[in-house]
């Protein structure tokens, strides 16, 4: 089985979040990401926007928040 194919990209928050997670498959584009990332949560909003991507178009996602994970 095949890895379904990117639909969605991930803009701003840390530079700790590699440029090869933020290109992902989405499978319900309207709601939020979370990214585990270290011990915090990075959060990703959906927007309406569309960029294209290598031939893609791919819905942008912006970095809203953190949360740290509890102990």
């Amino acid at each position: 089985m095949t890895a379904p194919e990117p639909n969605a990209i991930l803009t701003g928050g840390p530079s700790s979040v590699p440029e090869e997670e933020r290109l992902r498959y989405v499978a319900d584009t309207g709601t939020k990401i979370r990214l585990l990332s270290g011990n915090r949560w990075e959060h990703f909003d959906p927007t309406t926007r569309v960029i294209r991507h290598h031939g893609r178009d791919l819905l942008v996602f912006v970095w809203s928040r953190h949360t740290y994970i509890a102990e």
